[in-house]
């Protein structure tokens, strides 16, 4: 343990890619890699907010912009780290879009951006790193969501494509584990991020989500990110195909109300 309490995992001389890792979830899975001595190459969209992270970071943190829904970009980002670092340990597949709204609400541009990155973007960087994952031994960790476990209000579109990615960790833990790999997802509820501002800022909808939490209280990035640095871990050697809910005891619930 850590003078703050933390967890101490050791990933020295391992290169780990984290999508998404310019903010929320993905940049706090950056910083715990990081302090734990990996190399992490950071990928997505806007390069200017990841050149910014790797600034406040310091230490081993590349940036490459990528659209991870953009399987000739997906294909680029992976070579390049073959490239210049010989070898890739660790994929933490956690860009993903939100676009809430009854289904007859969401634009098809909207659903198409949403699939494409969540869906899409999942499936490419599965394909192109599961083969270099067998050969250096590694795992993948995939941000799936509580609600990639279950229906939500007005949400049916975004469940959907989490659904996706919940199921697509599991079978692929089935083909992939003889191989050496692990594939693993993390499935957090409610978190403090950009994407769910107008929540986690509106007093009377937060005490909402908080009154369905068991802990109490909107998760932060930083309770996530220890999570994924555990599944990515030799102390989760034998840990394969999970989706585990990070979620302060949300799906403990049969949904029945709190008593007052």
């Amino acid at each position: 343990m850590s003078a703050n309490g933390t967890v101490q995992f050791d990933f020295k001389d391992r290169v780990v890619l984290v999508t998404g890792g310019g903010s929320g979830i993905g940049r706090a899975i950056t910083e715990d890699f990081a302090r734990a001595g990996a190399t992490v190459v950071i990928a997505g969209r806007d390069q200017a907010r990841l050149e910014r992270v790797t600034k406040e970071i310091g230490g081993r943190v590349q940036a490459i912009a990528t659209d991870i829904g953009d399987a000739g970009a997906v294909d680029d980002l992976v070579t390049t780290i073959i490239e210049q670092h010989g070898h890739l340990d660790v994929v933490v597949s956690n860009a993903a879009g939100f676009v809430p709204g009854d289904i007859t609400d969401v634009s098809r541009a909207d659903w198409e951006r949403m699939r494409q990155t969540n869906i899409d973007g999942f499936f490419y960087l599965a394909q192109k790193t599961l083969p270099l994952l067998a050969r250096s031994g590694g795992n993948l960790v995939a941000t799936s969501s509580v609600s990639g476990l279950r229906g939500d209000w007005s949400q049916s579109a975004y469940n959907a494509t989490k659904g996706a990615v919940s199921l697509f960790v599991q079978s692929l833990a089935l083909d992939w584990g003889g191989r050496g790999v692990r594939i693993n997802a993390v499935a957090p509820s409610i978190t403090n991020t950009e994407p769910v501002s107008g929540v986690t800022q509106n007093a009377d909808l937060k005490a909402q989500f908080e009154h369905r939490v068991a802990l109490g209280r909107v998760a932060e990035p930083e309770d996530i990110s220890p999570v994924v640095l555990f599944l990515a871990s030799d102390a989760a050697r034998y840990v394969n195909g999970v989706i585990l809910p990070v979620d302060g005891g949300t799906t403990a619930s049969t949904g029945q109300a709190r008593p007052q």
